[in-house]
């Protein structure tokens, strides 16, 4: 792709100059995604798709909108795949240009999520198993300073309180913009990484990269509760999607008005300290969690969805779920206040000793973060039996704003 393609494309979407587009971008590239049927079979109109129409599957060809109320990737069920990315506005980088910035990425993601390539996509066979792909973006407390719009940002997105237990890393922390790519298929989350990054570029440079897993949806029922790496079942008590609880837990519905219907974000990088947690025996690693690892159940019930019952006693008279079990200091009894989490896992690499370096991309979701999340993370850092064995090691906070309706993009509303 030549500098002059580049700059005829921001052009087209800043401008409006569509005829310009048969001389920046081949035929297939061009297409809108009202047009993805003739894609599903075949990169562009003409070639012969019989040997490429077996590869396909239902859930490859899966599609989540991107047009609505909220933005996609939040309430919608977790992928398998994950890439959170962390980018820093390049100085200079004014309103104006944040918004031509957001027109030209909410165009890539509408495409790309609807298996349509991009504009100028110049591996446009790579787009058409979207695969459920959803890209959420996020507004760091940076950009609404760099924006000049920081009496529309979320009183509560802001750094965080200092935690004892944070360790946290430099090259882990904060962010002007995020980007979240998630799909059921990791080369489809790789080549939507690397369209809006690299139409990101002239605006932005990447801080940080991180990128997790869960079980994929032939391996484990959707919707069911998963093991995480630490083989807890992370995520028993979250607000259910589509319920007013997580309406009222999630959502914003007051304050400035180009984030109602949105959220804010905190991701925390939480490493596992698998080799000291291996050694601990099954009873000691349920005392501190306050579950069963198998079946997710309290200590104190058989299932995982049973309610645990803090009052109860030993017989020596001690509680079964100790006053620093993991489940109790996360305890949150109203519902309103509760945090949605989409945790992820990651496994990045191995020391030279055979050592893993694993952990969780702890996603956190929540109406106001100084209301929920922030009195819940008090009480963990104070008396977590789990802190023994998780270090949080990176912190990045964002506004979520709303979604946006056909022919709008991300963030209209607190940019224009």
């Amino acid at each position: 792709m030549t500098a002059g393609s580049r700059i005829s494309r921001r052009g087209l979407l800043t401008a409006g100059a569509t005829a310009a587009v048969g001389t920046v971008v081949t035929a297939a590239a061009a297409c809108s995604p009202e047009q993805a049927p003739a894609f599903r079979n075949g990169t562009a109109r003409g070639q012969d798709v019989s040997a490429v129409t077996p590869a396909e599957a239902a859930g490859g060809t899966a599609v989540e909108p991107f047009h609505g109320v909220h933005q996609a990737g939040i309430a919608t069920p977790p992928q398998t795949h994950a890439a959170f990315v962390g980018l820093d506005l390049n100085p200079g980088t004014d309103r104006e240009a944040i918004a031509r910035m957001m027109r030209l990425l909410s165009d890539d993601a509408y495409r790309l999520t609807q298996g349509v390539p991009a504009l100028a996509d110049t591996e446009p066979e790579l787009a058409v198993l979207p695969a459920r792909l959803t890209v959420t973006f996020g507004f760091g407390p940076g950009l609404f300073a760099a924006a000049k719009i920081e009496r529309l940002r979320p009183e509560s997105v802001a750094p965080l309180p200092d935690f004892s237990i944070d360790k946290l890393q430099e090259r882990w922390n904060g962010g002007d913009l995020l980007l979240q790519i998630c799909a059921d298929d990791a080369l489809t989350v790789a080549h939507a990484l690397r369209m809006t990054v690299k139409d990101a570029r002239a605006f932005a440079r990447v801080r940080w990269i991180q990128r997790g897993f869960r079980r994929p949806p032939h391996v484990q029922t959707p919707g069911l509760t998963q093991h995480n790496v630490m083989g807890q079942l992370d995520g028993t008590v979250n607000p259910r999607p589509g319920t007013p609880d997580f309406d009222r837990a999630v959502w914003i519905s007051g304050g400035p008005p180009g984030m109602r219907g949105g959220t804010t974000l905190v991701l925390r990088r939480i490493r596992a300290e698998l080799e000291t947690w291996d050694a601990v025996d099954r009873t000691g690693r349920e005392f501190a969690v306050g579950r069963r690892l198998d079946t997710g159940a309290p200590l104190t019930g058989r299932k995982e969805h049973d309610e645990p019952d803090f009052a109860a006693l030993t017989p020596a008279g001690f509680p079964v779920i100790a006053d620093q079990a993991h489940i109790r200091r996360a305890h949150v009894a109203d519902p309103a206040l509760r945090i949605f989490r989409r945790v992820y896992n990651y496994d990045d690499d191995l020391s030279a000793d055979g050592h893993a370096d694993s952990g969780l991309l702890f996603a956190s979701y929540q109406a106001d973060i100084a209301r929920q999340f922030t009195p819940v993370q008090r009480r963990l850092a104070e008396a977590d039996l789990l802190n023994e064995w998780t270090t949080p090691i990176g912190s990045a906070v964002f506004a979520i704003p709303p979604g946006c309706a056909e022919g709008g993009w991300i963030g209209q509303a607190l940019l224009s």
